[in-house]
């Protein structure tokens, strides 16, 4: 009990010596420090690749983040945010002939986790209405989590598990199957304003460059229909109708060595977002003048 009493009495110690400390900072107006935020954000995704390799912003698909922000000073902040997003598109959205006949398309979920660099072009400071606004610039590395998948009379096929392009066939040693993780590497611009005391609005595009050109499961030339047995187990196999699916909307056009992606530009995506954030500060009490 008697320890009860000392750790209660050392508490509450503490507590009184911080209320003095941050009204002895007011009373003084020695500034209120900024220590970091803690926020979520939500907006859309939009897919760059073999498939939109005119970086078209059509089909943009839901994003949502959770982030928390370290500072360090009022221009430098270290971020750490995770991701979910989905991403996908369609040949038969494109104007090229191709691509038309190619009639590809995808979709994938993402999950990313990130650590950027944020650096703003003014002082920052919450709470306070001379410090409200900031444009900023973020940078940084992150790794992501995706697989691509299409849908065949209905049902759903993950395209990694097919080896569309001949990935792990013994007439292409070259060609592993791809891993279905990745880094990417973000790029961006945003503004903030502090709404308030402690809550603040941003708003952020971010490009994701990334280290994959199989986001699309769309990358090199096409294996040819002879590696994908057109049945198996007296069953439609879907690999043979999903590496060339150029039979609906013709004859076919997968012919081995054939063009079937750009493998000289990995896969690229982008988030735009509304994030709101609360800060958190800290209060630090002057120095006594010394004479």
């Amino acid at each position: 009990m008697q320890l009860f009493y000392s750790v209660m009495l050392k508490l509450l110690s503490f507590f009184m010596i911080t209320i003095a400390c941050a009204v002895q900072s007011f009373a003084q107006n020695n500034a209120i420090v900024q220590e970091g935020e803690l926020g979520i954000s939500i907006g859309v995704a939009q897919y760059f690749g073999d498939l939109n390799n005119r970086n078209d912003f059509k089909r943009s698909k839901p994003a949502l983040g959770l982030f928390f922000r370290k500072q360090f000073g009022n221009y430098v902040a270290l971020r750490l945010s995770g991701h979910y997003a989905e991403v996908g598109y369609a040949d038969a959205f494109s104007k090229i002939e191709f691509q038309q006949r190619r009639n590809l398309n995808f979709r994938s979920e993402i999950w990313e986790m990130s650590a950027q660099g944020d650096f703003n072009f003014f002082e920052f400071i919450p709470g306070n209405p001379y410090y409200a606004f900031t444009p900023y610039v973020t940078l940084g590395i992150g790794t992501f989590n995706y697989d691509p998948y299409t849908y065949l009379d209905g049902q759903k096929y993950y395209l990694r598990k097919l080896g569309t392009e001949g990935q792990g066939n013994a007439l292409y040693p070259d060609r592993k199957p791809y891993s279905n993780q990745a880094f990417s590497f973000p790029l961006g611009m945003g503004i903030k304003y502090n709404l308030g005391k402690n809550i603040n609005l941003a708003f952020e595009v971010s490009h994701r460059f990334t280290s994959t050109d199989y986001l699309d499961d769309v990358s090199m030339t096409y294996a040819g229909e002879s590696i994908f047995p057109a049945q198996v187990n007296g069953k439609t196999n879907p690999a043979y109708l999903l590496q060339d699916r150029s039979y609906e909307t013709g004859t076919r056009i997968g012919v081995a060595g054939k063009q079937r992606g750009f493998s000289e530009q990995k896969d690229q995506f982008l988030f735009a977002e509304l994030a709101i954030s609360i800060s958190f500060s800290s209060y630090k009490c002057a120095k006594p003048n010394t004479p």
